[in-house]
């Protein structure tokens, strides 16, 4: 009995041990869990605050990047009469041209052709066992053939000559009208220059603003307008000059991020720093202008200059735009040379030292009296950029054109208007003297009212290759379509928009306006020029895209017409069950080979509020059920214009496995109303229907 019972308490006893056992190994890993969870909160907690850390410090990086914004802003505007008295003076040889014409090239033309060689074509003895007959046959036939060989190549002969003769009597002509048309140009300056030595007005004022527009120490961001007059009894030369606003000084001093509200805040510029800030900028500009034109003054015409500057603003008086004199001075030449403007206080300088106006609060506009203006010298006022703005679609040709040439001598170039006929198809010839980046530009003045058809744009090319020309720019009152950025792209070429047009002129101090009120027109759906009696004439101005790629498998090609990434209804959305769009801007083709796919749009006429053309693949569920885009392979879209003619090819990526829908690219129209292609590259696994419900498609 003794025996069993030792025996149940070493059971129990073992037990007991097991349990103990258990229970340490259970708290050992609830404390290992316990642990692990504590080094996981703090590894959270460690990479939440280096995150928080790092978010702080790009924010506070956007706010110091944002100080030296406006310290560099600051800095430039302090500047700008030390900067621009170290620009060089403006001389009449810089509106002179050089007689540089371009060398005869006749090319391969030069090059006589090769005679056929008499040894070339001797009879060759043959193997033994010909007959006498047979030689002299072979013999003949020998003969024949270097006899018909000769002639031919006589012939080629004579018609290299004559086609040598007539391209270089073509050269010739186009030397000695090139040559004609320089001596001309460089006559007028010579003329102009004459007239400057005898006191003639036309040619003072002519000079002097090219000069001030021509400058190089004057900011591109200021504004240049002006309307002059020349005296030459009291050889002063009388301008109104336009100064920039009160907002070239940066409203804000500085910026600092504040960690609560997480915003950069800009701390705003005390009102009396910003005023005393412009106050010494309308200084430094006009003594800027004073600078550009006595040091232009190489033929002594100016004995003083009276100058009045103002700024073009809404009175706030009358609440209308009106320009408004800030600070006038009569400048002699004597006074002004003995100052060293780059050592002087600007406002000090004007008032004290040349005994100008300047306003005391110009930043509201307070006017001062103007000591003389051009209208009282006499009535040959000459006035750039002033008056009502003119309707660019309603200008006289020639005087759009020259308005373009006005436009590219403000931004520091060379530029003349060509002759009506026989102009190569250049209407301006420009010359940038900028090094490395400028050169010879041909400049082509297209006013229509509609979209410039892409043969504009090739033509271009062809002229600027025609005629040596580093760039060629292509200006219209209207807009581009994608085909004419698709062939501009990578080449010497520059499209300006109507809307960009506006605004360089209005940057420049010239002046401009696309149709009435200023507003930019909806281009309609034909692409012609205006014609002499405003008629519009031109066939359906459409694009055609047209798809291709390698592999077996069948695809349906479709549409978005979308504002954003969201179509803008389902009746934009074209697929094979609905082929076109309500108005018919975008509409399903029969494609032509090599196309698989094709769709018509005609990009102009979209909505107005569209702003996206999404081309968008997937695979055919009814034709290959079981498929992927593996296959999809080598693909691109063809723009062709409205007559098929291939204008460019687009690239797009390559189909993946397990996909079964693939976002092609999408075409984006950009702020002056063109069209620019985006490649896509998003692939979808759920096919069409996952992929036209991301642009807001209800699929049922």
């Amino acid at each position: 009995m003794s025996r069993r019972s030792n025996g149940l308490v070493a059971v129990w006893a073992e037990a007991q041990r097991q349990q103990q056992r258990q229970q340490e190994a259970q708290a050992r890993f609830q404390r290992e869990q316990e642990r692990q969870q504590r080094a996981h909160r703090r590894e959270i907690t460690r990479s939440y605050r280096e995150q928080k850390a790092a978010y702080r410090e790009q924010r506070e990086a956007e706010a110091r990047r944002r100080t030296q914004e406006l310290d560099a802003q600051v800095e430039a505007l302090q500047g700008l009469l030390t900067t621009g008295c170290r620009a060089p003076a403006f001389r009449t040889d810089a509106l002179a041209r050089p007689e540089q014409i371009e060398a005869f090239a006749p090319g391969q033309l030069a090059h006589p052709l090769p005679m056929p060689d008499p040894n070339q074509h001797q009879y060759q003895p043959q193997q033994s066992g010909w007959t006498a007959a047979r030689r002299a046959q072979a013999q003949a036939e020998a003969r024949s053939r270097f006899e018909r060989d000769w002639h031919a190549a006589q012939a080629a002969e004579a018609q290299r000559l004559h086609q040598l003769a007539t391209y270089q009597a073509q050269y010739q002509q186009w030397a000695e009208a090139r040559t004609a048309e320089i001596r001309r140009h460089n006559a007028g300056v010579a003329e102009m220059a004459t007239g400057l030595r005898n006191g003639d007005p036309e040619a003072a004022v002519e000079y002097f603003s090219a000069a001030l527009y021509a400058s190089t120490g004057w900011p591109e961001d200021l504004p240049r307008r002006l309307s002059a007059a020349y005296d030459p009894g009291a050889r002063q030369l009388v301008l109104n000059w336009e100064l920039p606003r009160y907002d070239v000084v940066p409203e804000a001093k500085s910026a600092r991020y504040l960690i609560n509200a997480d915003q950069v805040k800009e701390s705003p510029r005390p009102v009396t720093q910003r005023r005393t800030l412009y106050r010494d900028v309308l200084a430094q500009c006009l003594l800027l202008v004073l600078r550009d034109l006595f040091a232009a003054d190489e033929f002594g015409a100016l004995e003083s200059v009276a100058l009045n500057g103002f700024v073009d603003d809404h009175d706030p008086v009358t609440g209308r735009r009106a320009p408004m004199f800030l600070a006038t001075v009569m400048a002699p030449r004597a006074t002004f040379a003995a100052l060293h403007l780059e050592q002087v206080n600007a406002v000090n300088c004007l008032v004290d030292g040349l005994r100008g106006q300047l306003s005391p609060r110009p930043d509201q506009y307070t006017p001062v009296r103007p000591g003389r203006l051009p209208e009282d010298v006499g009535n040959n006022v000459v006035t750039h950029g002033d008056g009502e703005e003119p309707d660019l679609y309603e200008m006289d040709p020639v005087a759009f054109e020259t308005l373009v040439a006005d436009l590219f001598r403000a931004m520091g170039m060379q530029a003349v208007t060509t002759q009506r006929s026989n102009d190569g198809g250049v209407d301006v010839d420009a010359l940038d003297p900028a090094p490395i980046r400028g050169g010879k530009i041909v400049v082509q003045v297209k006013r229509y009212r509609n979209t410039v058809p892409p043969t504009a744009v090739r033509d271009l090319y062809g002229t600027v290759q025609d005629a040596g020309a580093n760039k060629g720019v292509l200006v219209t009152t209207s807009a581009f379509g994608p085909g004419s950025h698709t062939f501009a792209n990578g080449k010497p070429l520059e499209l300006v928009a109507g809307s960009e047009l506006v605004d360089l002129l209005h940057r420049h101090g010239l002046r401009g306006r696309l149709g009435g009120g200023g507003e930019r027109p909806v281009p309609a759906q034909r692409t012609a020029p205006d014609s002499k009696t405003g008629g519009d004439t031109g066939a359906d101005d459409h694009n055609v895209l047209g798809m291709y790629w390698s592999g077996n498998v069948a695809l349906d090609v479709c549409a978005l017409v979308c504002h954003g990434n969201r179509v803008l209804d389902d009746d934009h959305f074209v697929f094979y069950n609905n082929p076109r769009t309500p108005d018919g801007t975008v509409r399903t083709l029969v494609p032509v080979a090599p196309d698989r796919a094709a769709v018509q749009v005609s990009f102009d006429a979209l909505p107005a509020h569209a702003d996206r053309l999404v081309v968008i693949a997937a695979v055919d569920p009814v034709a290959n059920p079981a498929a992927d885009l593996s296959e999809f392979t080598d693909a691109g879209i063809r723009l062709l214009d409205s007559e098929g003619t291939p204008l460019g090819q687009l690239h797009v990526s390559d189909g993946r496995p397990d996909e079964t829908a693939l976002v092609l690219g999408s075409f984006r129209r950009r702020a002056n109303g063109d069209w620019d292609f985006v490649t896509g590259g998003r692939g979808y696994r759920g096919g069409l229907e996952e992929l036209v419900r991301d642009y807001g498609v209800d699929v049922e």
